[in-house]
């Protein structure tokens, strides 16, 4: 597959686009959770359940990016991605009821999905030379998306539709329709094959290969802390009756990011495959889920920052591992089969912390396989180091 020759600088500037539609429309749901959830009446476990929604098809739909690539080439699947993402989150916002609300989230997460396994094929073939640098650009551009929505929702666009949670997801599809246009007009084209062509067998993942479990198993750890944060984060403000906490914690939780991601556009060819910042933010991770939990006020919002910028690292460093320790034509493969293993176990975990909740009654304990993440983290983090896949 060649890709004809693009300026840099456009390479660099569509994956940081391309990485701002990946938790765009995810991230606007957290602000207006606790609208959701009385306008709805859901449970805790309910809560648990349209959170775990995204996960859940990055999980499923994480081998469709794969196939797409080696049937359309990057451009297309990437524009394809973007017109799902975009499409489910309107019709996100005209559902009528919770059933609607699960159905047309699952659309718009297959959308980001099959983006998944697009990201690191395209900084592979676009920027070959900085792979450190275009993975830190596109998740750059990621975490801007997710400090946008939760900035943003609260005070700029519910006011603006008039106090409806309905609309504000709607009006975050628009941005989403933008990026697909402008990717569409600029990307390089990529050649594919005849459509009469054998169905390549390079898609699937070898679930043979250690690397794939391996790196699974990390991006498992980083995602689920992740995810699971943004969704009990909120209600256990509200359990806590710290309701005014929801906004600032949520945005120092999404804002802490930035300050790594920015670290790492400067560092992050230095610190490719390297085990200590894993190590390090694994630990910083295991205090900040800890901090949250147990120092309800303002220091909330420092340890929401803390822990923001923790896995802003972990992610940022491990999104580098797929284009650097897989050949060319195997990266989507990989990649899609790391996001499937990592994305089910935080969909898993999701559920785990509401049944905890709503079994024991006791919000703090949603939060106890959030701190047993860290120290998974840690402990993938050395079995890579003894096989060499990290130094």
């Amino acid at each position: 597959m060649t890709v004809p020759t693009r300026p840099p600088w456009l390479a660099a500037l569509l994956l940081w686009l391309a990485g701002n539609a990946l938790r765009l429309t995810i991230l606007a749901v957290p602000p207006v959770l606790a609208m959701i959830r009385d306008d709805l009446g859901l449970s805790a476990t309910e809560v648990g359940l349209l959170s775990s929604i995204p996960p859940a098809m990055f999980a499923i739909a994480a081998l469709g990016g794969s196939l797409l690539v080696a049937r359309l080439g990057i451009r297309a699947a990437m524009v394809g991605g973007l017109v799902l993402i975009a499409l489910g989150s309107a019709l996100r916002g005209v559902s009528p009821n919770f059933v609607a609300l699960l159905a047309t989230t699952i659309v718009m997460s297959s959308g980001v999905a099959l983006m998944q396994p697009i990201m690191p094929t395209a900084v592979r073939q676009w920027l070959p030379s900085r792979i450190g640098l275009g993975t830190a650009l596109y998740t750059n551009g990621l975490l801007v998306g997710e400090i946008f929505a939760v900035l943003l929702t609260l005070p700029v666009v519910l006011p603006l539709v008039g106090g409806s949670w309905r609309m504000s997801l709607l009006a975050w599809s628009l941005p989403i329709v933008v990026i697909a246009i402008v990717v569409h007009a600029f990307a390089p084209s990529s050649r594919r094959p005849s459509l009469h062509a054998a169905l390549p067998t390079a898609w699937m993942p070898d679930w043979h290969n250690g690397l794939v479990w391996r790196l699974g198993a990390l991006f498992g750890c980083i995602n689920s802390t992740y995810f699971c944060m943004n969704a009990f984060m909120p209600i256990y403000l509200a359990s806590r009756s710290r309701p005014d906490l929801i906004g600032p914690g949520l945005l120092a939780l999404n804002l802490g990011q930035l300050p790594a991601s920015l670290l790492l556009l400067v560092v992050a060819g230095r610190l490719e495959r390297a085990a200590w910042p894993y190590l390090a933010t694994a630990i910083v991770g295991f205090a900040s889920v800890v901090g949250i939990v147990f120092t309800v006020g303002t220091a909330t919002i420092v340890w929401a920052a803390l822990l923001g910028f923790a896995v802003a690292a972990q992610l940022t460093l491990a999104l580098t591992l797929p284009p650097l320790l897989c050949a060319p034509d195997d990266v989507a493969r990989t990649a899609a089969g790391t996001f499937l293993i990592s994305y089910g176990a935080a969909v898993a975990l999701s559920l785990v912390c509401g049944a905890l909740w709503d079994v024991s009654g006791v919000p703090a304990l949603a939060f106890v396989p959030l701190a047993l993440c860290m120290i998974g983290l840690a402990l993938v983090t050395a079995r890579m180091w003894r096989t060499r896949e990290l130094r």
